[in-house]
């Protein structure tokens, strides 16, 4: 397996040639490697979804996004592998690290624990985990991240909060709704940063704001996510918010179907519904790891810790750009005005039960 150093080493040597271009979305259907047909860097990496797989519409799509870019741009080498199921992993890891991968990508706090193994049974290949703080362990407790593992964290609850208030601006029923996808840390910080943003706007209006919460389960099942939102719209639900992966699909369907606003979550989903997405809370795993791949060209790979990104990091999270179609201008000038106050720290943005009840 190549060491870092030669690696590195290699780089400087700056090859010439210009590299063709990367794949795109029709090229991203399917398993089959992707990959740019020349290169000018010598950098290979293997991205290893999620049960979501590549084509999410979500997370781990934009991920893979990010990759495209750095294959274009950097002339970096990619592929992907999908997982279909958990115990997919930690084989799918190995693939990668046989073929002598230098940066191998997972994404999801759920291959967490397999990425951290793979990492300790490969010293010599560099891993990026997205949404895993690599220095705690499963019972919250700090741990010693392997030299070669980076995990890459949002503030997930800054763009939520946003969205929440968009929400709450916009809702005449005074009833909004949220979807998650599985419960745990991360998820968390999506539903509590919507809920505290639904409390600012109900608030700044004088009204009382109802929030309905349910969980999918899981981050797949699209028609129990649709089931779960057409019964919230029909108890008068008229806006809902999801951080619920792959079942995203039905939440986003459900509200199609009653004519009512949805937020869409990780990436701009408005082409999914243009007429009922009314924005999204996007935590921008494409602007992350295109970032981990240009450091590790520069030699700056950050093994051993985490990094955590938020509305102070430009452009790793915020709100859709197409958001100005569908919310009111004088709601999206006070968004603008809020996350100078996240930014700052004047708003402190809670992320699970128990800071959500010291924030109120």
């Amino acid at each position: 397996m190549k060491k870092k150093l030669t690696l590195l080493s290699v780089l400087l040597i700056a090859m010439t040639l210009v590299a063709c271009g990367g794949g795109n979305k029709k090229e991203a259907d399917g398993n089959a490697t992707k990959k740019t047909a020349e290169a000018k860097s010598d950098i290979d990496v293997g991205f290893v979804t999620d049960e979501g797989g590549v084509n999410d519409q979500s997370f781990n799509q934009g991920v893979w996004e990010g990759l495209q870019k750095a294959q274009k741009e950097l002339g970096i080498k990619a592929d992907y592998v999908e997982s279909k199921d958990t115990k997919d992993y930690s084989p799918n890891l190995e693939t990668f690290a046989d073929k002598n991968k230098n940066l191998i990508v997972g994404a999801g706090f759920k291959m967490g624990g397999a990425v951290t193994e793979a990492a300790k049974m490969y010293p010599e290949t560099n891993y990026a985990i997205v949404d895993v703080d690599v220095t705690v362990d499963k019972d919250g407790n700090k741990v010693e991240a392997p030299s070669n593992l980076l995990g890459i964290m949002f503030r997930a609850q800054e763009p939520s909060f946003l969205v929440g208030y968009i929400a709450g601006m916009t809702t005449e029923t005074n009833k909004v709704g949220f979807v998650g996808g599985q419960e745990g840390n991360i998820i968390w910080g999506f539903e509590y940063g919507y809920k505290a943003g639904v409390d600012y706007a109900a608030k700044e209006r004088g009204v009382n704001i109802e929030v309905l919460s349910q969980y999918v389960g899981n981050f797949s099942d699209a028609q129990k996510g649709k089931s779960i939102t057409a019964t919230m719209y029909q108890n008068g639900a008229d806006v809902v918010f999801h951080a619920a992966g792959g079942a995203g699909e039905g939440v986003i369907e459900a509200a199609k179907e009653a004519g009512k606003w949805v937020i869409g979550v990780d990436r701009d989903q408005s082409d999914r519904a243009p007429e009922n997405v009314l924005t999204s809370a996007m935590k921008n795993g494409d602007v992350a790891v295109y970032q981990v791949v240009k450091d590790m060209q520069e030699g700056k790979f950050q093994g051993g810790k985490t990094v955590e990104l938020g509305l102070a990091d430009d452009g790793a999270v915020g709100i859709a750009p197409t958001s100005d179609k569908n919310v009111k201008p004088e709601v999206l000038k006070k968004v603008d005005e809020i996350t100078k106050k996240i930014i700052s720290g004047e708003i402190k943005v809670p992320y699970n039960e128990e800071t959500y009840n010291q924030y109120k």
